[in-house]
Parts: C-alpha cells; sequence; structure tokens
C-alpha cells in the first residue's frame, strides 16, 4: 500500500472486477488500440481529473487504476483520491502482466504471447502496439529465397510480419549456403520455397507463410504479387527485375530493389504511389550487355554481403508498413564492402524514363520480358 492506495496484481483485479469494481485502463488512446483488460473503460492519465465523474460519479465506488507497468496507475489513483474517492487501487505489472497472466483482451489485443515476443519493438514508440499490429497485418511478398531473400525473410518474420509470400523456383544447392542463410547441408536438392518455409516456421510459428515455387514470366507476374504491400526483389536477373519493375508500377505496390556484385550492393525504393518516385527503368533504361552484368555464379560474391544488402531491403519494408522513418525513394543507397563505406546517390524521376516517364507507354508484360530477350 502507498499512500492509502492498495497495490494489487492482474488476478486480483480481475476477480475485484467481476465482483463490480470498476477498471479504468489509464494509458494513451495509441497503446490502448493494440488492446485493453476485457471490460476495462479507456481514460487516458491526463484526462482522469477532467472525466471520471461523467464515468463514475459516486465516490465510494471501488476504482481499479491500469497502465502498461503500474506507474501511471498509481498516479491516477493518487488524483482520484484527491477528488473524494475512496476505494481505490493500482494494478502493479500493469497491461504488460495482465497479459502475461493469460487474463481476458477486449478484441484486438496482442496476446501474452506476442507481448513478450515483440515486447523491444513494443517500447519504440514509433512501433507500439499499433504498430505491431500493422506488421501483423502486412502482407510482403519475397522474390527469390536466396541471397537477399534469406536475410531479408529472416528479419521480416522476427518483426512479426503476418503473412509473408515466398517465390522462387529453384532448388537448394550446396554452392548456395556461402551466403543463402535460409538453408541448410541436409536441405540440398529441397525446393528452396519449402527449405525457407521451414526455416522461417521454425523461427516464428505464428507468422502466416505461402510458397510459391513459380518463375517471374509475362503470364503469371500480376498473379503472384497481387494484394502484397510491399514487394522485395531478391531476383538475381534483369528479365525478373523488369517484369516486376512494370508489374508493381501497374498495381501501385511499393518495390524494395537490391543488388549484389562481388564486393559490392546496392538499395532502393521504388514506390509508384509517389507520383515524384523513379522506377527501376529510371536507374537501368535498357538491360545491360551479358558481359557488361555477370551474374554472382560468373563474377562471385562475397558471402556476407547479401547479408547486409538484405537486411537494408528488410529495414526499408518495415520502414514502409510503419509509415516511419525516410523510405529510399528517390535515393540509391551503394555498399562497397572492402571499403566499409556507404554512399548515397540521387535517383530522381527521369522524364524520358520508357518504363515511368511522361512519354511511357505501358504495353504489356509480353513486351517488357522481350525488352531482355532482344539483343544488345
Amino acid at each position: 500500500m502507498i499512500d492509502g492506495i492498495d497495490e494489487i496484481t492482474p488476478g486480483d483485479a480481475a476477480a475485484r472486477q467481476a465482483r463490480g469494481a470498476l477498471l479504468i485502463d489509464v494509458r494513451e488512446d495509441d497503446e490502448r488500440a493494440g488492446g485493453m483488460p476485457a471490460g476495462a473503460i479507456g481514460l487516458p492519465l491526463g484526462a482522469v481529473g477532467e472525466r471520471i465523474a461523467a464515468i463514475e460519479s459516486r465516490r465510494d465506488r471501488e476504482i481499479l487504476t491500469i497502465c502498461a507497468s503500474g506507474k501511471r496507475s498509481l498516479r491516477a489513483a493518487q488524483t482520484l483520491r484527491d477528488l473524494g474517492y475512496t476505494q481505490l487501487a493500482s494494478v502493479t505489472g500493469g497491461f504488460l502482466r495482465w497479459n502475461a497472466e493469460g487474463l481476458p483482451l477486449t478484441e484486438g489485443g496482442l496476446g501474452a504471447e506476442a507481448l513478450e515476443r515483440y515486447s523491444r519493438h513494443l517500447l519504440l514508440p514509433e512501433v507500439g502496439v499499433v504498430g505491431q499490429g500493422r506488421l501483423g497485418q502486412a502482407r510482403i511478398a519475397l522474390i527469390g529465397a536466396g541471397g537477399l531473400g534469406s536475410p531479408a525473410a529472416f528479419y521480416l518474420a522476427a518483426a512479426g510480419v503476418g503473412h509473408m509470400t515466398l517465390i522462387d523456383d529453384d532448388v537448394v544447392d550446396k554452392s548456395n549456403l556461402q551466403r543463402q542463410i535460409l538453408h541448410t547441408d541436409a536441405r540440398v536438392g529441397v525446393a528452396k520455397t519449402e527449405s525457407a518455409r521451414i526455416a522461417l516456421a521454425a523461427l516464428n510459428p505464428s507468422i502466416e507463410l505461402r510458397t510459391r515455387r513459380a518463375r517471374l514470366a509475362a503470364a503469371n507476374v500480376e498473379d503472384l504479387i497481387r494484394d502484397h504491400d510491399v514487394v522485395i526483389d531478391g531476383a538475381d536477373n534483369f528479365p525478373t527485375r523488369y517484369l516486376l519493375s512494370a508489374a508493381c508500377r501497374e498495381l501501385k505496390i511499393p518495390l524494395v530493389y537490391g543488388a549484389v556484385h562481388r564486393f559490392t550492393g546496392q538499395v532502393s525504393v521504388f514506390d509508384a504511389r509517389d507520383a515524384k518516385s523513379p522506377c527501376y527503368r529510371c536507374l537501368f533504361p535498357e538491360p545491360p550487355a551479358a558481359e557488361d552484368a555477370p551474374n554472382c555464379a560468373e563474377a562471385g560474391v562475397l558471402g556476407v554481403l547479401p547479408g547486409t544488402i538484405g537486411l537494408l531491403q528488410a529495414t526499408e519494408a518495415i520502414k514502409l508498413v510503419l509509415g516511419i522513418g525516410a523510405p529510399l525513394v528517390g535515393r540509391l543507397l551503394c555498399y562497397d564492402a572492402l571499403a566499409a563505406t556507404f554512399r548515397e546517390l540521387r535517383l530522381p524521376r527521369d522524364a524520358q524514363c520508357p518504363g515511368c516517364g511522361e512519354d511511357a507507354v505501358f504495353s504489356g508484360y509480353e513486351d517488357v520480358a522481350q525488352i531482355c530477350a532482344s539483343p544488345t
């Protein structure tokens, strides 16, 4: 007891509530958006003194106060005592402990398991319970379950992105294991999508994982990425990138681009919802000749490099879902692993771009595919 105010456990509070006590959640509105104790009334701490009489005018009714951890609820109870209320108690451990003990919640609550799993996110004002709920509702498609897709998928799953679609047509090869950390030696020969599903389900069994063992083509690109909030480009070839860019523009889905080559990598965001955003073809109007852009199998790649770039892609995807920070729209972030330096280049929308310029005409995905099939 502090200053005549009882401090009680959540279990005791629930029992008293069942006997007629009034439970008031004094957290802020955005905190309570993620859920409240069942039957509680939401009243921010700053409004307790002004609004309590409209909720309960009887000074002798038992009133229990709860917040996130127990500090604000004690202050709220002290305010009520100063106003003449006589039967008061503060819930020690607050909403966090209420959840941990599995006590009833209003619909929309994160639940005890999620509160524990994402506790470090919930401490960030930019995320909190509302943001974690957005991550849980988000739908992200990853094109490729290889070098870039592996770290991106791992961290998106760990962050609680609720719905992920993994798209890849390849199988695990021993040469992948140097950098594609979703896969293991025991799963050599297994489809990459299935190997990725096993790894991600083991990390976070609460998320929904869909797998599509397919290669992006003109006939399927829209069907594969439609209804997603963000697409992450982990492809390793120009035909896929051009198709993906065109489809994301048509469907108005943000595309998080990433690429690696030997010891260098780059990341950007192409967001068709933003009138000022460039597209992939503002960066590469036409595909380079094969000898000018060898893939990893031909040129090699430092094994840890895709990890750095893939994590940056995951970060950009989370920012887009939460609507926080400054996404890499109109900017190309370049990383040199040997020099340990980052360099940012401006990447404005090109008015003459064949993909999104003022005179650009979209004539179908077959024509986009043909661009990369034509000799350069």
